[in-house]
């Protein structure tokens, strides 16, 4: 199924739960879907494509959190903590810092990477390799500790 279908199923749950931080997270994921079917002129949407929507929702969602707590509006704050939840229940199972250090080396070896020189080569492939399992600033922290 679709992350479109699977988030209108959703849709329909939080309006019969009454889940209002649910139903406005849903409502946003989909009219990302939306309007990037939209500019594809009614093209399907790619499970990349899905997965690059969801990560910048969080992403997003991640730097209004920050701000609203470094203004110390904690109502804010805990409003986007709580949109994030519910965005990353649809991305695919997140990477442990184990894991993402083991990935990462078997592509720093693939690539043939030496130095910190080597860092865009290794880079793209990781980007690549694990879209949607890991975030791009954890991929780049992991990347230049290895590396250096």
């Amino acid at each position: 199924m679709s992350l479109e279908l699977t988030i209108s199923e959703a849709i329909k749950t939080a309006m019969k739960d009454k889940d209002k931080v649910a139903l406005d997270s849903l409502r946003a994921v989909k009219s990302q879907i939306m309007l990037l079917k939209t500019e594809a002129k009614g093209a399907e949407v790619s499970p990349e494509q899905e997965i690059a929507i969801l990560q910048r929702m969080i992403k997003q969602r991640k730097d209004s959190y920050e701000q609203f707590t470094a203004q110390n509006r904690a109502d804010l704050a805990e409003v986007e903590e709580a949109q994030m939840k519910v965005i990353e229940k649809y991305l695919p199972k997140q990477l442990s810092a184990e894991e993402l250090e083991t990935e990462m080396k078997k592509i720093i070896a693939e690539t043939g990477a030496q130095s910190a020189k080597d860092l865009g080569k290794v880079m793209g492939a990781a980007s690549k390799a694990l879209t949607g399992k890991s975030d791009g600033k954890s991929i780049s922290e992991m990347a230049k500790k290895l590396l250096s």
